[in-house]
């Protein structure tokens, strides 16, 4: 370590190299034998030392906050005040020594997401005719073709227009092992080229792909992280009534007051103040490595504890592609004419179900007009001309609308689409939309790991939502539901906290009401993604029940270190309370407890699941 680093270190955790630097001169002094300058170099230290907690305690006083270095304070002073210096020291190099500690652990609990923000990637090689052009990947632009060479970070969403190539993507799903891909498929921004060069189109500019989503998702989780105290809190009252109950009772009986020093110093608080807060943002930093991004403590906390978890339908259980299943053409129409008129207007849209039906057009190879005058109600339908007829494609509450009259056995059961030309119904396209291949598995999971209570909210129609909902064993359903009435179905839940997870924009607000809102597979979805209070990059379900093992695990390590210390705590006390040893050893064994205590915490941030 050179000098300069020494000196970075002194500087920025001056108290600790402060209570080092004054251990040491006194045990130099005691060599020496000159025991009085030993301990007025331990007095003004300790007292000194002592001053800024002090502060710090007025200033949670003044916050409303009543903290544990109460009993820290107390073994400090009555160290002083009874001539027991050398124990004061001590307790102040574990105090200091314990918040260098807490800085350790949180670098280094950190470090994933340091990693992922530094490889963030900053140059791309685009393809400008024939010459090869280096410019910064914010400059590149969607349809740019740009050059991926070995061994380079792709700057942007892409997909492959010459080439073959494996790909690391660890640092976007947690994946270690890497991926193949070659022509026609998409390359996420972040991942990482492995062998050979290749020619792909900017699917999106940099600042809307994949990797810089997770950039702003962590730095906004980093921004947002407060002191974790709400764990220590449930225990931090009785633990000092118990630790100065057995203080004042070991003095009682002994009648000296060391009697009370003795328990006092091993009640210090390390493990109540550092347990939580180190376990908690190790399990953060474990999560991002999976692709999960947690935006605060609490919302691990509140997730460890769920007891509903409630699933949007299109997108989250379901795959949230439907496709054409069927087509019902009344005379004198033919289906391929239904298909073609409903393509017609369809394609002015972005509606999940207007590609369907485009998409079932191109694969039959129809070649259909454009309609003109379109004139779209979201959520319901178009209208259109089209060769001279008026054409009107949407759903039933859209043609009712319309004062169009749809006969009871073409009622659809199912999601539909409804063909009318000239005020009279000429056909029906049926579509189905099937569950996730993991959707069943991931249910199963969360019921294993004592989830009872699941709920289904969706804007589709109730006989498909419980199509769905049977197949994957939820039995409570709300179907044809609007924003808001989303947001009403989860108030009303009654066994929270309550887990919601969606994927689109129309989720952004149940995603807020929540306890607990999860984004499935953000990319794409900004505004879910912003509402949510956990952020799962990856369009795969499976990740929920990833997310409540590494949460559980996480609190799981957290409240065992802070127990295990206060258990520790409380048997040191009742052996220091027969008054047959030192204050100073004491404060000694305490100081082991705390470095014991730390490091178990340390384990969230090697959680698998």
């Amino acid at each position: 370590m050179t000098v300069r680093r020494v000196w970075n270190f002194v500087r920025q955790y001056w108290q600790f190299s402060g209570a080092v630097v004054a251990l040491g001169i006194a045990l130099l002094l005691q060599i020496f034998k000159l025991h009085t300058a030993a301990n007025w170099v331990l007095i003004v230290a300790s007292a000194g030392l002592t001053l800024p907690l002090i502060a710090g305690m007025w200033e949670d006083f003044r916050a409303g906050s009543y903290g544990l270095d109460v009993l820290a304070l107390t073994a400090i002073v009555a160290s002083l005040l009874l001539h027991q210096y050398w124990a004061a020291i001590v307790i102040v190099l574990m105090l200091t020594g314990g918040e260098t500690l807490e800085v350790y652990a949180d670098r280094r609990a950190r470090s994933e997401l340091k990693a992922l923000l530094e490889r963030a990637p900053t140059q791309a090689h685009v393809l400008r005719g024939r010459k090869v052009l280096d410019v910064a990947a914010s400059d590149i632009q969607v349809n740019d073709k740009i050059l991926i060479k070995p061994g380079e970070v792709v700057p942007v969403d892409a997909i492959i227009l010459e080439g073959k190539a494996s790909f690391d993507e660890s640092s976007l799903t947690g994946e270690s092992l890497p991926v193949s891909k070659g022509v026609g498929e998409e390359v996420l921004s972040g991942s990482i080229n492995l062998d050979a060069a290749l020619t792909a189109k900017a699917l999106h500019a940099a600042a809307d792909s994949q990797y810089q989503q997770i950039v702003r998702l962590v730095s906004s989780a980093a921004a947002q992280q407060a002191p974790f105290v709400r764990l220590a809190d449930r225990y931090s009252i009785p633990f000092t009534i118990s630790a100065y109950a057995i203080a004042i009772a070991a003095w009682a009986v002994g009648h000296h007051a060391i009697r009370f020093l003795e328990v006092i110093v091993v009640a210090t608080p390390c493990p109540l103040l550092l347990a939580a807060p180190i376990a908690l943002i190790s399990g953060m930093s474990r999560a991002s490595k999976y692709g999960i991004i947690v935006r605060n403590g609490a919302a691990l906390e509140k997730l460890a504890e769920a007891e509903t978890f409630a699933f949007d339908k299109t997108g989250t259980l379901t795959n949230g592609q439907p496709v054409v299943e069927e087509i019902t053409a009344l005379k004198p129409y033919s289906k391929n004419e239904i298909l073609g008129f409903a393509a017609s207007l369809e394609q002015a849209s972005n509606h999940v179900l207007a590609r369907a039906v485009v998409n079932a057009a191109n694969e039959k190879h129809y070649s259909f007009a454009k309609a003109k005058h379109i004139q779209e109600q979201p959520g319901g339908g178009l209208k259109a001309a089209l060769n001279g007829k008026e054409i009107l494609v949407g759903n039933y509450a859209f043609l009712l609308d319309h004062s169009i009259t749809v006969p009871i056995e073409l009622v659809a059961q199912t999601t539909a689409s409804y063909v009318v030309i000239n005020g009279e119904l000429a056909g029906v396209i049926t579509f189905k939309d099937e569950a996730r291949a993991e959707s069943k598995h991931t249910l199963e999971t969360l019921r294993k790991l004592g989830i009872k209570h699941f709920s289904m909210v969706t804007g589709d129609n109730q006989a498909t939502a419980d199509t769905i909902a049977k197949e994957l064993g939820i039995t409570q359903v709300l179907a044809q539901a609007s924003p808001g009435d989303k947001l009403h179905a989860i108030e009303k839940l009654e066994h929270h906290p309550v887990a919601f997870v969606g994927d689109g924009v129309n989720d952004a607000p149940v995603l807020t009401a929540a306890d607990i809102g999860i984004a499935l597979g953000a990319r794409g979805s900004t505004a879910a993604s912003e509402s949510a209070d956990i952020v799962i990059m990856q369009d795969d379900i499976s990740y929920v029940a990833k997310a409540v093992k590494l949460a559980r695990r996480t609190f799981g390590i957290a409240k065992q270190s802070i127990l295990v210390g206060i258990m520790l705590s409380l048997v040191l006390m009742l052996v220091f309370a027969t008054g047959k040893f030192s204050p100073l050893l004491g404060a000694i064994l305490q100081e082991v407890v705390d470095v014991f205590v730390i490091f178990n915490a340390l384990r969230a941030h090697t959680s698998r699941v």
